[in-house]
């Protein structure tokens, strides 16, 4: 196993980000006080915008990945083109605002929980509600309750369980942590292969906390840091495409850990509902 520094690194997924990538890299500034390097891993962005940041700041590195390889394939490049003398890996959207001393935060939160393998802050969207970013595994039950009844239900109890809507906003591990903002211990990244390429867009983040957890490592939730989502540039303009990524990616995920005879009649059923349920909320 490679043995990593203690060096930080910042890696975000570019495609056209529009002005959000400015505000990315203009508070991630105050976000530490160490220094860092930012990798841009570019899915075929024609906006221009990830080429002019990186022109801009020395410390940020444009790396394109030959295609739109959707986000953890991407992620997982940007990665492996970090040296080894980072052990510190952030995976972020680039349309993040950072909270001041919000990477500090988490890092400081790495001492205390030693077989942390990922760590993620509270995200506020831009009204100021707090997004629910930590949550439970999507079991086979509350998975499917959350999607059948989300839109017309919200206070159901399959998610209000599912998104732990009654956690209080205090320091603990979780299921899994929104992929939109993720500090990493490099060596756990490594030890799970990173993120599965599989996963084009949308679960990525919930097979990643999955897989770290059978690996032994923890996913800590660190609510004292902050940032502000501000909302994706990118995938406002693919909406009912990001919807059918976001079902079939739901389906993959389950599927993957109910395999076998027993369970084809029952993963059947699931897919044909995903697909009745993304052509509704398509219409």
């Amino acid at each position: 196993m490679t043995r990593y520094g203690d060096g930080l690194a910042v890696v975000t997924v570019t495609y056209s980000p529009g002005e959000t990538l400015d505000a990315f890299l203009t508070t991630l500034a105050s976000a530490t006080t160490r220094p860092l390097s930012v990798v841009l891993a570019d899915n075929g962005s024609t906006d221009g915008v990830p080429e002019r940041a990186a022109a801009a700041h020395e410390h940020v590195t444009f790396l394109p990945t030959g295609g739109n390889l959707g986000y953890g394939a991407a992620a997982n490049r940007g990665v492996a083109s970090l040296p080894d003398s980072v052990g510190w890996v952030v995976v972020a959207n680039p349309d993040l605002s950072w909270g001041p001393g919000s990477l500090d935060l988490l890092l400081e939160a790495a001492k205390r929980w030693p077989r942390g393998g990922a760590f993620g802050p509270l995200i506020r969207e831009p009204s100021g509600a707090v997004y629910p970013s930590a949550r439970l595994l999507p079991s086979l039950g509350r998975g499917l309750g959350h999607a059948l009844f989300a839109h017309v239900w919200p206070g159901n109890p399959w998610s209000r369980a599912y998104r732990q809507a009654e956690a209080p906003p205090e320091e603990r591990t979780a299921g899994w942590l929104s992929g939109s903002c993720l500090l990493m211990r490099r060596e756990a990244f490594d030890s799970v292969d990173g993120f599965d390429p599989r996963y084009f867009m949308y679960f990525e983040d919930v097979d990643l906390g999955d897989r770290l957890g059978r690996a032994g490592w923890l996913n800590v939730y660190v609510p004292e840091a902050e940032v502000v989502h501000i909302g994706g540039h990118s995938t406002q303009r693919a909406s009912a495409r990001m919807l059918a990524a976001h079902h079939h990616s739901a389906y993959r995920y389950l599927a993957d850990r109910h395999r076998g005879p027993a369970w084809a009649p029952l993963m059947l059923a699931v897919k044909t509902g995903l697909t009745l349920r993304q052509k509704l909320l398509t219409r």
